[in-house]
């Protein structure tokens, strides 16, 4: 098992959560973005920095990603793409996105994106603090137990 990340947009929280869980458990987590991290030096760590543009980061995931992975992102298109090959997709806000959820919650964000595309105010994301990096940090530990 893998750990990948989108990282262009993963909040630092995580990022913490995630080098301290590679150390712990000595599972690779690689970081996929368009710009340089900067990450902690360990056997543990990988960036991968691949060039500008809609999607690329995504379709690096998905590609080299294999079934029993985890993915974690925010990004629900990119959640469904990887589920569809076997992983598992973790929000940053600790939401797991599974074969048994995806569709629905995929359903939902195209719905959402339609409502926003005619005018309809739908609101922003709620803020990122303390409770979501906790639930993220619960459901992440929660998984690395079940793998082991």
């Amino acid at each position: 098992m893998k750990i990948w990340v989108d990282g262009d947009a993963c909040p630092k929280g995580v990022k913490e959560i995630l080098f301290r869980a590679a150390e712990r458990t000595k599972i690779a987590v690689i970081f996929v973005a368009n710009q340089y991290l900067h990450l902690p030096h360990s056997n543990y760590l990988e960036m991968v920095q691949v060039s500008d543009g809609a999607d690329v980061a995504d379709d690096e995931i998905v590609q080299r990603c294999l079934a029993g992975d985890l993915i974690i992102t925010a990004d629900i298109p990119l959640a469904a793409r990887v589920v569809k090959k076997g992983a598992l997709a973790l929000d940053p806000r600790g939401i797991l996105y599974d074969s048994n959820n995806i569709g629905q919650v995929l359903g939902m964000r195209d719905f959402m994106d339609e409502l926003r595309g005619s005018g309809v105010e739908t609101g922003g994301p709620k803020g990122f603090g303390a409770k979501e990096r906790q639930k993220f940090a619960n459901e992440l530990d929660r998984l690395l137990t079940q793998r082991r």
